[in-house]
C-alpha cells in the first residue's frame, strides 16, 4: 500500500470516530430539543451520521484488503434539509429568547459538519484511485449540505434570537 492511501485509511478511521460523534451530539440534540420538528430532524441527521459511519466502515474494509474501494456499498439519500428554516419549525421563533440550546446545538453541528467536509475534500485531493475520490468528494458534499442547513437555520433565528433576548439597539 503506498503512503498516499495509507494516510487516507489512517484517516478513515478517524472519520469513523467523527460520524459517531456526530451521531451522539445529533441524539443529544434531539432530546434536548422542545421542538418537534426539530427533534424529528436531528435524530435523521443522527442517522444519516451512522450511515456515514457504516459506509465508511465498509470502505475502510475493502481498502485493506484489496487496495480499492467497494463499488457495491452505497450512501442512502441525504434528508432534503432545502428551505430557509430546514431544522426547526416556526413556532421556534416564538420562544427565541430561550432557544440557547438550539441556538448551541446549530453552531456545534456547524463545526462538526465543516470538519468532516473539510476532512473528506483534503482526502479527495490525496487520492489517485478516482471510485475513492469519487466517495471521498460525495462525503464532503454530504456533509457540507448539513452544514449550509444548520448555518441558514442559525442566520434565521439570530435576528429574534438577539432582538429576543435583549440584545437589540432598538
Amino acid at each position: 500500500m503506498d503512503a498516499a492511501l495509507q494516510e487516507i485509511v489512517e484517516a478513515l478511521k478517524a472519520a469513523v470516530q467523527a460520524e459517531g460523534d456526530g451521531y451522539h451530539f445529533y441524539m443529544m440534540a434531539a432530546a434536548s430539543t422542545k421542538d418537534p420538528k426539530g427533534k424529528e430532524v436531528f435524530e435523521t441527521l443522527a442517522r444519516e451520521e451512522q450511515e456515514h459511519a457504516r459506509y465508511l466502515k465498509t470502505q475502510y474494509r475493502a481498502l485493506l484488503d484489496t487496495g480499492r474501494t467497494d463499488p457495491g456499498a452505497r450512501l442512502g439519500t441525504p434528508l432534503d434539509l432545502a428551505g430557509p428554516s430546514p431544522i426547526f419549525s416556526p413556532a421556534l421563533r416564538g420562544r427565541a429568547a430561550q432557544a440557547h440550546y438550539e441556538m448551541s446545538a446549530l453552531s456545534i453541528g456547524m463545526q462538526l459538519e465543516l470538519g468532516s467536509a473539510q476532512l473528506y475534500r483534503s482526502l479527495a485531493v490525496k487520492a489517485s484511485e478516482p471510485a475513492l475520490k469519487q466517495v471521498l468528494t460525495e462525503l464532503a458534499d454530504w456533509e457540507t449540505g448539513h452544514y449550509e442547513a444548520l448555518q441558514r437555520q442559525q442566520g434565521s433565528l439570530r435576528d429574534d434570537y438577539f432582538a429576543d433576548g435583549g440584545f437589540s439597539r432598538f
